[in-house]
């Protein structure tokens, strides 16, 4: 009954064109993946708590107010971050409203409703991170689901772009797309030593001598190879498919979507690299989250690309006997 009066109020909206409906789309994949690059520099920047309480800024105030303990600048990195959150939550729900209005199919509605319900989990694991004084493992969980999401929504665009009267056509073997499955597996890996790494490093996110953000107690050199080791496997794994997927044909798309993602992968290493002889400058760290939230992105298009939904052509019907 409640959905059936959603319903009658979404259809007074505009009918939404294809385009619209993945411009929005796209947009939901800038703003899941901006929120963390961003959610970075609040880190480096030890801005942390430069909102101390959630989902208040100060006692009694949502906004940055006048106070000496916690400089200016820390507020409003801290609360820009928040305000992108608005963003993040419009762009959420434009994109459920486009996708019902135009009467999308059913898998493209459930990838539609994850981008709200995700944005409200992101909000409470925020806020848990914060009244919590940053814990790193709290950090760590907030950048994961983060990348979960960008995720989604790369594959959110790839579905509203699929015919709905459409029926999957697999663009490769079935050992090949079960590679690129192992090749996300070998990502995720990567993005949790990555936050381990980040638990240990120097950049706790505040720098406040009465209360200093716990860190994990494990060497980080040691946590720094255990990424960059599985960051080669990664790349391994998707070199081995590159050549698997020239072996057999492949498209024009996914052959785009490959060398894109190859050369990612291999930024991202160059800048770890960087950061490792230099002693983790602030801005790389930043540059490293948006690395890893491309890289994402770019794994969720190359795994979206091998099982399209395509139209199939009607046969023509045999001609009559004389």
């Amino acid at each position: 009954m409640v959905y059936r009066a959603f319903l009658r109020i979404v259809d007074r909206l505009p009918l939404p064109s294809l385009r619209a409906q993945r411009l929005i789309a796209f947009a939901v994949i800038l703003t899941q993946a901006g929120i963390s690059a961003t959610g970075a520099v609040v880190r480096v920047t030890a801005s942390g708590l430069g909102c101390p309480t959630w989902p208040q800024c100060f006692p009694g105030s949502f906004t940055p107010v006048g106070v000496s303990e916690v400089p200016v600048v820390h507020q409003a990195v801290e609360f820009g971050n928040r305000l992108l959150t608005f963003a993040v939550t419009l762009c959420a729900a434009l994109v459920v409203l486009a996708v019902i209005r135009a009467r999308r199919r059913r898998s493209v509605l459930v990838y539609a409703w994850l981008m709200p319900g995700g944005t409200v989990l992101q909000a409470v694991i925020g806020g848990i991170t914060v009244l919590t004084g940053l814990l790193w493992w709290t950090v760590a969980v907030h950048l994961l689901v983060s990348m979960v999401m960008v995720w989604l929504a790369v594959v959110l665009y790839a579905e509203i772009g699929e015919p709905d009267d459409g029926v999957r056509v697999a663009q490769a073997p079935k050992p090949l797309r079960l590679l690129t499955i192992l090749s996300g597996v070998a990502l995720a890996g990567v993005l949790v030593a990555g936050t381990l790494v980040t638990g240990a490093g120097p950049h706790a996110g505040d720098k406040s001598i009465e209360r200093p953000v716990q860190r994990l107690q494990v060497e980080i050199v040691t946590l720094v190879h255990l990424h960059a080791q599985l960051l080669v496997a990664y790349l391994a794994l998707l070199v081995g498919l590159g050549f698997g997927l020239f072996a057999v044909g492949i498209t024009r798309a996914v052959r785009t979507r490959l060398f894109v993602l190859i050369g990612l992968v291999c930024a991202q290493a160059l800048v770890g690299l960087v950061q490792y002889f230099t002693d983790v400058p602030a801005a790389l760290v930043a540059v490293h989250v948006g690395g890893a939230a491309a890289c994402t992105a770019a794994t969720a298009a190359l795994w979206a690309a091998l099982h399209r939904r395509e139209r199939v052509p009607a046969e023509h019907p045999a001609p009559a006997a004389a």
